[in-house]
């Protein structure tokens, strides 16, 4: 029987050396690469091609929602599996729209995520237990009118891809740089992020990243 090929993406040295250690316990598993950031990720999964992405979803570079879109557009073949502290059912929405197969709490037990990796694989999706109790709760709340205020932020996803390198303190020439287009397009971009969110310093744009958590607070 072939391995399941499994690329883990972590901007944690100690978490993607503790997944390892897990998932190769499972002989059925083989991890065949690893990524530090969103950015490291799409490559690595360019040049290993494996079935199964292991993907935190606050990651450096590149969030796990960008980089779920940009490896989903990659090889939609690939089944991505969010690892996430989040149980917001604004971030389990954007991660499936933008190409996941599932979503799991980094508070899961080992077996839970070896069984989520092996369903993903098969093409089954796959969601926490916990997150689904969450969501129906989320669920009351938007038809009762509690969750009335959250609105899209009206940003294209190059333009959140923008946004998170602003807020992780990231020049004009290394977003170029990253995203591999223009040092004019990234100051368009940043103009019209600045524009539609009505943000208009590096600071407040920092705290608007935070607060939708777009990037983790130091």
């Amino acid at each position: 029987m072939e391995k399941i090929r499994i690329v883990l993406a972590d901007d944690h040295t100690v978490v993607r050396q503790g997944f390892r250690s897990l998932l190769e316990e499972d002989k059925s598993l083989e991890v065949v690469g690893e990524a530090e950031n969103g950015q490291e990720a799409l490559l690595v999964v360019k040049k290993t091609l494996p079935d199964v992405v292991l993907l935190d979803i606050s990651m450096p570079h590149l969030n796990g929602v960008q980089a779920t879109r940009q490896i989903h557009k990659l090889d939609p073949k690939v089944k991505i599996l969010i690892l996430s502290m989040f149980k917001d059912e604004e971030y389990v929405r954007e991660v499936f729209h933008a190409g996941a197969t599932g979503y799991i709490l980094k508070v899961a037990t080992g077996s839970e995520l070896i069984k989520a990796i092996k369903e993903v694989h098969r093409g089954n999706a796959y969601l926490s237990p916990m997150i689904a109790k969450h969501l129906v709760s989320d669920y009351h709340e938007i038809v009762t009118g509690g969750n009335a205020n959250r609105k899209p932020s009206g940003l294209t996803p190059r333009e959140i891809e923008v946004l998170q390198l602003i807020a992780e303190g990231n020049s004009n020439k290394k977003i170029a740089t990253l995203l591999f287009i223009s040092i004019k397009t990234v100051e368009t971009h940043r103009q019209k992020i600045m524009d539609v969110l009505k943000i208009h310093d590096i600071a407040g744009l920092t705290r608007y990243a935070i607060a939708k958590r777009i990037i983790e607070a130091k």
